[in-house]
């Protein structure tokens, strides 16, 4: 794969270099000319200088060619435009930004990022892992197919406790794709039983995440399928 990369901090350095270890072809663009000359002493010719928000570099890199963008700058407005003169200029259908500031993430899915990564709702997501919790954190999104990953963890009053996926009644837009319940690692059926403490991962669109949000973190009624 051809892979372009916006920004030279050290998510677009580390990025890189893995990158390349896999035998991509991959270049990384960077504005800062002492940054660049620092990169190049140990990345090459993976590096260059050029500003990756500006349509005339990114067709200078070949950017038409390219089977991914990634946008890894500091600032979040950088990182949308370099995502969407991708993505409308040259036609890149698939494309990555960091978002820095959580509140942003949705921006940039209206405006058709394909994937986003926000290291803030990350960092918080692992707090939340060493604390008691019972919320619903979403992982990933893919905005090009509406849907994204999630994780819930079920509290021990979750109308859900006790009752099996089936009972649950969800639609289709929403598919438990596996089940952690404290070492092991749970393939879900129609028959899985829900327990406290269970963590859920599910993949879902918007109005599929709303309605897993009122089955097993609000108290509603909820027949109990089993035998």
């Amino acid at each position: 794969m051809y892979i372009l990369i916006g920004g030279g901090g050290q998510v677009g350095y580390y990025l890189t270099r893995e990158l390349l270890k896999q035998d991509h072809e991959v270049l990384l663009l960077d504005k800062d000319p002492h940054r660049v000359e620092q990169l190049r002493l140990e990345l090459g010719a993976a590096v260059t200088r050029g500003d990756a928000c500006e349509a005339r570099t990114l067709e200078a890199v070949g950017c038409s060619r390219a089977d991914m963008v990634i946008a890894v700058t500091g600032d979040d407005e950088d990182n949308l435009v370099i995502c969407q003169v991708a993505k409308e200029r040259f036609h890149c259908e698939r494309t990555i930004a960091r978002v820095n500031n959580p509140a942003n993430e949705e921006l940039f899915l209206m405006l058709g990022i394909s994937i986003t990564v926000s290291p803030t709702a990350h960092i918080l997501h692992l707090i939340e892992e060493q604390i008691p919790h019972y919320n619903l954190v979403p992982l990933l999104t893919l905005s090009r197919i509406g849907l994204g990953l999630v994780e819930v963890t079920i509290p021990p009053d979750s109308p859900a406790v006790g009752h099996d996926i089936k009972a649950l009644d969800l639609p289709s837009s929403v598919n438990i794709a596996l089940i952690v319940r404290g070492e092991r690692n749970i393939t879900p059926r129609g028959d899985t039983v829900v327990q406290s403490d269970d963590r859920i991962f599910a993949l879902t669109t918007e109005d599929g995440e709303r309605i897993l949000r009122e089955r097993v973190l609000r108290e509603l009624p909820l027949e109990d399928a089993r035998p």
